[in-house]
């Protein structure tokens, strides 16, 4: 049996001959505990002096632990009450926050990967209309955006084979962005580039200024094909609204949330530069 704190909560001991940091190995612990259902939604955490007596380490080192989670969004601290963890019922929407926390820097990166570039639309109007007049504006936004490609001729006179293009509706989206986001700040540069992805997307991936990721999975629906009106195989995503899981990465670079940040912005640039066409719109 699991050793346990004040005979209530069992957690996994440490490995002494792990390569991991403590903090990490302790973060690991209670991130199964919480995703197993051992800690429920709501119920507190054993408290930074409970953990670090149950696993013989300094205060810091569990305060450490206890950020990663936060980052990962699993559990909140309360001031002058400890740390929960998080309430699932209804996933906050983190991506407003996020990109008007990003929007506090000078100069501004995005970049997005998935099925429909709306939302991050949608947020980055709504927090520059809020903060429109403010002292906190970047002079530049650059963005990137990877969207479902769409086969198009690339010259009608002769029988070559079709390139794969930003659909209409993503090339929409990049030359909309421009225009809403220029309306609202006229002395910002904004550039968008869109770029065409060679497979369906069945995620949503954001970057903010390569510190900061957010990644959700898309529901799948059966896509019909024109020898099968009712279905077929393959699969598309139908976007809206996902939870988003939020990673920030921080000073540690063997931490999970600094680890899977650079992960992604190396799988977005790789992705990124194999793309045979694009269009870009300053």
């Amino acid at each position: 049996m699991a050793p346990t704190i004040e005979g209530a909560i069992p957690l996994t001991a440490l490995d002494p001959d792990s390569s991991e940091h403590v903090s990490q190995q302790i973060a690991n612990v209670l991130r199964a505990a919480i995703l197993t259902g051992e800690l429920a939604p709501g119920v507190q955490l054993p408290s930074q002096p409970q953990l670090a007596t149950h696993y013989g380490v300094a205060r810091e080192t569990v305060k450490r632990a206890l950020e990663v989670l936060r980052s990962e969004r699993l559990i909140v601290t309360r001031q002058g009450s400890g740390s929960f963890v998080r309430l699932r019922r209804q996933p906050p929407d983190i991506l407003e926050p996020a990109i008007a926390a990003a929007l506090t820097r000078p100069h501004v990166t995005i970049d997005f990967a998935g099925v429909s570039a709306e939302k991050l639309r949608d947020a980055l109007v709504h927090v520059l209309d809020a903060a429109h007049g403010g002292n906190h504006r970047p002079k530049s936004i650059t963005m990137r955006l990877a969207l479902p490609a769409e086969p198009r001729p690339t010259d009608t006179a002769a029988p070559r084979p079709a390139a794969m293009l930003p659909s209409d509706g993503a090339t929409r989206h990049g030359v909309e962005l421009i225009r809403r986001l220029s309306d609202l700040e006229p002395a910002m540069s904004v550039a968008v580039q869109v770029q065409a992805l060679n497979t369906a997307p069945m995620s949503d991936l954001y970057i903010l200024n390569r510190q900061e990721a957010m990644f959700g999975f898309n529901p799948a629906r059966p896509q019909a094909g024109p020898g099968d009106p009712e279905r077929r195989d393959d699969t598309v995503s139908t976007g809206g609204s996902i939870p988003l899981f939020h990673y920030i990465a921080d000073s540690d670079v063997a931490s999970h949330a600094t680890q899977f940040v650079a992960s992604a912005q190396s799988w977005f640039d790789a992705t990124w530069n194999e793309a045979t066409s694009g269009i870009d719109h300053r």
